[in-house]
């Protein structure tokens, strides 16, 4: 018989239907599996409750004797087993579905301590599936129990009671076909197969251990399982979630040390070239931090260790400037390229051959940079940001390009052809950049717009175009996991916090529907008042039509989903709540048309299903004055630029995540006049939603929203692909509460690598690496 290990698959000790169970509904295939699916809380039975006058709805725990059993089979299937206690005073009733095996358990006469929630079924008070301990149970071969007197008994039982009634129960995270005490007890089997057989081998070394005053993994998952007192967990839950904290923070630097030995191109700044012709010809002058971040950018473009950076920023900062002046540094920078391999089409190949062979194989056209934006109208308006602040001379040197997926077929022909022969050393463009048709000479930096609005492998997909290429992310409301990665401190991170000077103020408002209906009409007739001043108007809709809605991007879908799934929708009249239809462009339009007031009001639609063309056109329009009220759906929630809009409103705004909401609202507020954003909801006081909306509201800063949306949410899958909420691989840790603790844990980290970078004296924390690797868990952190 093999011996068992945290490896052991669950059917060999917790038999097989109950494995196949966990499997199912927990996705909990081995001992290590189940003895890591700690907890969520533990509950305290409590002081001991007489049986004459329970209260219904409560939890109580009662000190009884076994009355009477009977088992009958269901009309429906399965089987119920009742039994009646009493204390001498009242009765009760226990229930138990498919579960005949506790008759065995619960005869006639016997005593223990049940516990569990008073419910009344037919006048009669019941717990079902309730908790219980017997302390006087007759022996299983027959033998009577020794004689006690009635005083000792008593006293025994009441001794027996109170220490079961102080113990705590551990709850965990659970389903309806796979229930807490069914987990409790699988892990009871679990804990009993491996504790003091050897097989809980513990990886953190003892200096350490000591460092950190934490206790052996034995007892830990011992205590956190099946603790006497409050201590004991929480000493056991302290241990594990430091030992959580170690074991990332240890692998996130032996990476990071790895990483450094990675050669990529250094990409030196040039003095007095394309970067200095460059900032002559900004209209402004670069703010403190702008300079700074540029800086730090220029100095690590100039080493050969790929660059892996976050730029964040509040919406309008100016973080485009900072990558454009990257772009130029990288582009201008007389590195020698390899013999130019392209497989795009044959004239992009006999294009890049030619580059080489003219050069003896050796290019110094500069590198190329690669900025990702997540739609056509961002993409497009980047395009045309990069052209007008690169002015027409360094335009025409560096022949920027823009390649989209609905692009005309001649127009991206030219863009591949110009990408690929080293033409072109700025590509804009949205995920058609890293599709299979797409080479690039010599891609230098890969610069991602929003990053959270792609999946981490779209982001590698176009990183794997270069050689190592360095790599610039700019974000201006990081979600979960973008925070949760800053606080772990595995990317290098520059901010942006202030805006430069001359951006207008905007106020934010949420308007709920339901409460306030007169404020929902109040925000159109103060739209209205805008636009007879002579501004434009922004309303954005969840829904393109009755019935659609707009295509989510991978990065948002399941915020999203979470959101619609646990929205409560509340009516005016207060009537049972109840679906309140999705508001649509259409019906906005055909609202908007049959106001009296808005007669002559010069109405247009832009949603995410128009050709691009199109598009582009309505988007000209708006930004030229031609139209006064652009009803649209959240493709222009990113970098559109129109400086006379003044007032957003956003139609359920219940169904837009935090950072959507804060990059709606920068669309306005970017001229000479104040912003004004209004968030009609109608979503109920008090849901997520409604607490996401008034978040937004209550504040400008970026920052301090990205750390609320991380409290009101879930950090995103660290070892994963998950974007936000769900379910994250942290069991313990969570980095909005263990900050200290996450630092404590790095210091350590550090220490052991720095003293045994091959973790010679820790074997078994070397052989976790190597598995992580082996499966590449931490390669998304690399990726993001």
């Amino acid at each position: 018989m093999n011996a068992i290990t945290l490896d052991t698959p669950l059917d060999g000790v917790v038999g097989g239907r109950t494995s196949a169970a966990l499997k199912k509904a927990l996705g909990l295939s081995t001992i290590r599996d189940l003895l890591w699916h700690f907890p969520r809380r533990y509950s305290a039975r409590g002081e001991l409750t007489p049986l004459a006058g329970l209260p219904v709805g409560e939890h109580v725990t009662v000190l009884a004797q076994v009355l009477d059993v009977r088992q009958r089979r269901m009309q429906r299937g399965g089987t119920l087993l009742e039994a009646r206690i009493t204390d001498g005073f009242g009765s009760l009733q226990l229930t138990f579905f498919n579960q005949a095996w506790r008759a065995g358990q619960l005869i006639a006469g016997a005593r223990g301590i049940f516990s569990g929630k008073v419910s009344e079924y037919r006048g009669q008070l019941q717990l079902q599936h309730p908790d219980y301990e017997l302390f006087d149970q007759p022996a299983g071969d027959g033998r009577a129990l020794p004689e006690l007197s009635p005083e000792h008994s008593q006293q025994l039982d009441e001794a027996a009671a109170l220490a079961f009634a102080m113990r705590p129960v551990p709850i965990y995270a659970a389903t309806s076909t796979m229930p807490s005490w069914t987990i409790e007890r699988a892990v009871g089997l679990a804990l009993d197969a491996v504790v003091g057989t050897g097989a809980l081998h513990d990886p953190l070394p003892g200096e350490v251990r000591r460092s950190a005053g934490v206790i052996a993994l034995e007892p830990a998952l011992e205590l956190i399982h099946r603790p006497e007192a409050q201590p004991d967990w929480q000493r056991a839950r302290d241990s594990m979630r430091f030992r959580e904290a170690f074991e990332l923070q240890l692998a996130l630097l032996d990476r990071r040390r790895k990483l450094a030995a990675v050669t990529g191109t250094a990409r030196p700044r040039v003095t007095g070239g394309l970067l200095t012709a460059f900032d002559a010809g900004l209209p402004f002058t670069l703010t403190a931090e702008q300079i700074e971040a540029s800086d730090t950018i220029s100095q690590e473009l100039a080493a050969q260790v790929p660059m892996h950076r976050l730029l964040q920023g509040e919406v309008g900062s100016g973080k485009t400037v900072v990558a454009i002046r990257a772009m130029l540094q990288v582009a201008e920078a007389d590195v020698a390229v390899g013999s130019a391999a392209v497989e795009v089409e044959a004239d992009g190949a006999a294009a890049g051959a030619a580059v080489a062979n003219a050069t003896g194989g050796r290019a110094t056209v500069g590198g190329q940079s690669a900025l990702l934006a997540p739609t056509e109208v961002l993409a497009a308006q980047h395009f045309r940001s990069v052209q007008e602040m690169l002015g027409p001379e360094l335009t025409e040197r560096l022949h920027p390009v823009l390649l989209t997926s609905k692009m005309p077929a001649g127009e991206r022909r030219k863009a591949l052809l110009a990408l690929a022969s080293g033409q072109a050393h700025i590509a804009v463009g949205t995920h058609a950049l890293f599709s299979e048709g797409v080479s690039f000479y010599d891609l230098g930096l890969v610069v991602v717009d929003e990053q959270h609005r792609f999946g981490v492998e779209q982001r590698e997909a176009l990183r794997l175009k270069g050689k190592n290429p360095h790599v610039l992310v700019m974000t201006a409301t990081p979600i979960p996991r973008t925070v949760a990665l800053t606080v772990f401190g595995d990317l290098e991170t520059s901010f942006i916090r202030r805006v430069p000077p001359g951006r207008q103020p905007i106020e934010t408002f949420t308007v709920p529907i339901a409460e306030r209906p007169k404020w929902a009409e109040r925000a159109w007739v103060r739209a209205r008042e805008e636009i007879a001043a002579g501004r434009q108007v922004y309303v954005v809709c969840p829904a393109i039509a009755a019935g659609t809605s707009e295509e989510q991007d991978a990065g948002l879908a399941a915020e999203l989903a979470e959101i619609a799934k646990a929205e409560t929708i509340v009516v005016a009249d207060g009537r049972k709540p109840e679906a309140v239809p999705l508001a649509s462009v259409e019906q906005t339009l055909a609202e908007l048309s049959e106001r009296p007031d808005y007669r002559g009001v010069r109405l247009a639609a832009l949603t995410g299903a128009m050709k691009s063309d199109e598009k582009d056109r309505v988007m000209r329009d708006f930004a030229a004055g031609n139209i006064d009220v652009l009803v649209a759906t959240t493709v222009i929630e990113v970098g559109v630029n129109v400086p006379n809009a003044s007032t957003m409103i956003v139609r359920d705004a219940e169904r837009f995540g935090v950072s959507q909401l804060l990059q709606l609202r920068g669309r306005v507020g970017r001229g000479e006049h104040p912003g004004l954003c209004l968030l009609l909801t109608h979503a109920a006081p008090g849901s997520l939603a409604r607490e996401r909306i008034e978040a937004v509201a209550a504040t400008s800063d970026g920052f301090e929203l990205a750390e609320r949306d991380l409290h009101l949410r879930r950090e995103g899958d660290i070892l994963g692909t998950a974007q936000s909420g769900g379910k994250s691989t942290l069991r313990l840790l969570r980095v909005t509460e263990h900050g200290q603790l996450i630092e404590h844990a790095r210091e350590l980290a550090a220490q052991l690598l720095q003293s045994d970078p091959e973790l010679e004296t820790a074997p078994l924390l070397a052989a976790q690496l190597a598995e992580e690797a082996r499966q590449q868990s931490l390669d998304n952190l690399a990726k993001s």
